[in-house]
């Protein structure tokens, strides 16, 4: 039996640590590819990123409103990529989620991803929600209407790359450097400014892979680097927070 066919019950959860973003594009199509051979089962990778800002399909020129040179002064890499979506911030201490999956309703996936982060979130006591009546702009995850998690997906050939960030305990001001997933004005938020602190990226990856596990109605199964193929120097290992 295939490796999907085998473990078809699970949703193998790999947590990785800080991966340079150009080099994790390489590791989710690599992953995909073994998705679409049915060598491997759907699976999260959870990790963080070096600063970088990432421009999506449906971004426009004038959202990086300060010039690429002032951003790379910065230290902040500029990405385009083939996910949906404007353009967003990556940095530490904001937790990324790449899905690989496979995926026959892509407005369907999006949704199950706010649902799952919405869920995450409510263990926070933080009380948040999506917001599609609004329209593709306002994908993602929203606390009363400031932002906390980004969405934007590629599905190619039934199987999805790309996925969500959210906001736990990072730098919030690059978001004011551009115009933050289209909308100008969008006031960015997190974990740890909705609770005044005490927020902990260890903890919200066990609530993340938790409530994404179950709103896919799959049995969590913990992945290791080494069987994805990633290189060992990004492994980590889940601490319970």
């Amino acid at each position: 039996m295939s490796g999907a066919g085998r473990y078809a019950s699970e949703l193998w959860v790999c947590h990785l640590s800080t991966i340079p973003y150009r080099e994790a594009l390489a590791t989710q199509e690599e992953i995909a590819a073994r998705r679409r051979a049915q060598e491997l089962p759907d699976t999260l990778l959870l990790l963080e990123h070096p600063p970088v800002f990432t421009r999506g399909r449906r971004s426009l020129p004038g959202e990086l409103t300060l010039g690429e040179d002032f951003y790379r002064a910065r230290g902040i890499e500029v990405v385009p990529t083939d996910r949906g979506g404007r353009v967003t911030y990556h940095g530490p201490g904001q937790l990324v989620g790449y899905p690989i999956m496979g995926v026959t309703n892509v407005v369907a996936h999006l949704r199950a991803t706010e649902d799952a982060i919405v869920a995450a979130l409510a263990g926070e006591d933080i009380a948040a929600r999506s917001r599609p009546q609004d329209g593709p702009d306002y994908t993602g995850v929203w606390v009363e209407d400031r932002k906390i998690a980004s969405l934007g997906v590629h599905v190619s050939r039934g199987v999805s790359t790309h996925g969500f960030a959210v906001n736990v305990d990072n730098d919030l001001q690059p978001f004011t450097w551009v115009v933050a997933c289209g909308l100008p004005g969008v006031e960015m938020t997190s974990i740890a400014a909705e609770l005044g602190g005490g927020a902990s990226t260890e903890r919200f990856r066990a609530r993340i892979a938790a409530s994404f596990c179950q709103v896919h109605t799959r049995s969590p199964r913990q992945a290791t680097a080494q069987e994805l193929g990633i290189d060992a120097a990004y492994a980590t290992e889940l601490v319970a927070a």
